[in-house]
């Protein structure tokens, strides 16, 4: 089970260097000034200026904080800025200007980041399925507010008791954003969390839903997939941050500083709508389709943007 939420490799964290601006320069393009494969921070130079954007390349969107750091410099809003990116866009997120013409002018930032949006609605009468086979019941080793570790940003999480190997499926509909599978270490200490094999699928309504602690090569989707609620994407496991082999799934809002926070939902079950998951309990899942649902499978291509 997850020790905190640290121990899930959601982000990337990066810190870029000091800058100087030559004054009176011809404007000059830092491609890729704090490069990664996510998001993008670029800069561009002008007479003492300087514009910092982001960049998202993804079909997803991803949400971003920049804190800048400046000498003879000032920040057009706030020193730390805080947007989310829609997928495949540029947006502009501070601009810094000069302000002693005497003073050699120097800036630096860091850069934060998560999947999904930070100004995310979700639908709390949205019922979601159990995030396994029709007809199949796994015992709740965590429930929501469970106090070893779904606390805080993983209050509203669920760990359940499954075999490694067992097939997980997806609980709602949507792209899948990002994927690891080839670990196959399980620990209980600091630093273990690196070792979560995983799935992140993103939601029409820009929340995830996030799949934990899969096996060695148990990951059955590719990033980019588009896949519908109850489709088998995974196999469960013992990797991570973990004790025994279980799943941990949770549905996430994205916050700054590249952190998240874990959002309740209810699923259906054989016997009813499931709104607080306890544990020790054990649900049965059934198909969307026999169940009251207002799940609805939209076109993300259109619905992101």
């Amino acid at each position: 089970m997850n020790a905190n939420n640290k121990s899930l490799p959601r982000n990337i964290r990066i810190f870029c260097l000091p800058f100087v601006l030559a004054a009176g320069a011809l404007p000059t393009v830092a491609a890729a000034a704090c490069p990664a494969d996510w998001i993008r921070i670029d800069s561009i130079e002008d007479n003492g200026a300087v514009e910092l954007s982001a960049t998202n390349s993804r079909n997803v969107p991803i949400t971003v904080t920049l804190k800048t750091w400046a000498k003879n410099i000032s920040e057009n809003r706030s020193k730390a800025v805080t947007e989310t990116i829609p997928p495949n866009e540029s947006q502009l997120l501070i601009v810094l200007n000069q302000t002693d013409a005497n003073g050699k002018p120097r800036y630096g930032f860091d850069c934060e980041w998560t999947i999904g949006s930070i100004d995310a609605t979700h639908d709390e009468d949205l019922l979601y399925r159990l995030p396994y086979e029709t007809g199949k019941s796994y015992r709740v080793l965590q429930g929501y507010g469970s106090r070893l570790s779904h606390t805080g940003r993983e209050e509203y999480t669920v760990d359940f008791n499954m075999h490694e190997g067992t097939p997980v499926h997806a609980a709602r509909g949507g792209i899948v954003a990002r994927t690891e599978g080839s670990h196959s270490k399980g620990c209980w200490k600091n630093g273990c969390g690196k070792y979560a094999n995983f799935i992140v699928i993103a939601h029409d309504d820009w929340t995830t839903g996030e799949y934990y602690h899969l096996q060695k090569d148990g990951v059955l989707v590719e990033v980019g997939d588009r896949v519908v609620a109850g489709q088998r994407i995974g196999l469960s496991g013992n990797t991570g941050n973990s004790t025994m082999p279980h799943l941990h799934f949770g549905v996430y809002r994205a916050a700054p500083w590249g952190k998240y926070q874990s959002i309740p939902v209810q699923f259906s079950s054989i016997d009813g709508i499931v709104r607080k998951p306890r544990r020790g309990s054990l649900y049965q899942a059934v198909s969307m389709s026999s169940a009251n649902s207002r799940v609805e499978i939209k076109d993300l291509s259109r619905t992101l943007h």
